[in-house]
C-alpha cells in the first residue's frame, strides 16, 4: 500500500509517519511538506509543495497513492477567521477534488476533532469549520472516507524545539491522561487506528475518541 500524509510535521502527523514506516503492509510513505522533512527512511519520500489550493504538480503522486491521511491544520488562536477557514476547509477540499480527478479509488482520512459540529451552526469557530469541512469531504465521491474526532492528543514521542506554551499544553494533556483518560488519546493510538482503517477499506466511518481507541487497541 502507498500512502500520502499531509501535516506530517505536526503532533499527530509525525506519529502517523513513524507508524506507517514500521508497518510492513505499507510500501511507500509520501510526506507532503513545505520544506525538507527531518525523517529519512528507505520507503519514505518527501514531496515539497507550497500552494495548498493548487495541486496540478501533485497529480502523478495522487494517481499512484492508495490512501491519503490529512493531518494538516492550525489552531484557531493562531490565525484570523478567514485564514482559519482557508487552511482547515479550502486546503483539504481542493486536495480531495484533485485526488479524485485522477484516482477515484483513493481512500481519504480527515483529522477533525472532538466537538466538531456537523450541523455547521456552532458559534465556536473550530467546531463550525471542522463540521463544514467534514460535510464538504463527505459530499465528494470517495469510496472510502473516514472522519477522526480525537479529544486531547497526547504525544508519545518526545517533541523537539517546542515553545513554552506548547510544552505546558502537552504537560497538561499528560496529566489529564492519568486522571481523565476519556478526554485524551495518545498519538500512537490515533495513528494506529488510522492505518488499520485504510488497510481494512471500510466504506465510511465517523469515529469519536473512544471509537478510535477501541480500533487501535484491537490490533
Amino acid at each position: 500500500m502507498k500512502i500520502l500524509i499531509f501535516g506530517a510535521t505536526g503532533t499527530a502527523g509525525s506519529e502517523v509517519v513513524r507508524q506507517a514506516i514500521s508497518d510492513p503492509e505499507i510500501t511507500l510513505v509520501s510526506v507532503v511538506v513545505r520544506k525538507p522533512f527531518d525523517f529519512n527512511y528507505p520507503k519514505m519520500q518527501t514531496i515539497i509543495h507550497h500552494d495548498f489550493l493548487d495541486y496540478k504538480e501533485m497529480l502523478p503522486a495522487f494517481r499512484e497513492a492508495d490512501a491519503c491521511i490529512w493531518c494538516l491544520g492550525i489552531s484557531q488562536t493562531k490565525v484570523g477567521k478567514e485564514q482559519y477557514f482557508i487552511i482547515t476547509h479550502d486546503y483539504a477540499v481542493a486536495a480531495a477534488k484533485a485526488m479524485l480527478s485522477v484516482n477515484p479509488q483513493i481512500s481519504f482520512v480527515f483529522l477533525s476533532g472532538q466537538g466538531a459540529d456537523s450541523s455547521e451552526k456552532s458559534k465556536v469557530l473550530f467546531a463550525r469549520v471542522k463540521g463544514q469541512t467534514e460535510n464538504a469531504l463527505k459530499s465528494l465521491p470517495f469510496k472510502h472516507y473516514f472522519i477522526f474526532r480525537p479529544a486531547g492528543i497526547v504525544p508519545v514521542t518526545k517533541q523537539k524545539n517546542l515553545a513554552f506554551m506548547k510544552k505546558a499544553e502537552f504537560s497538561l494533556l499528560k496529566f489529564m491522561a492519568m486522571i481523565l483518560p476519556i478526554f485524551t488519546i495518545s498519538t500512537v493510538q490515533l495513528a494506529k487506528a488510522m492505518l488499520i482503517l485504510i488497510k481494512k477499506g471500510d466504506k465510511f466511518k465517523l469515529l469519536e475518541n473512544e471509537n478510535i481507541k477501541q480500533i487501535a487497541n484491537c490490533e
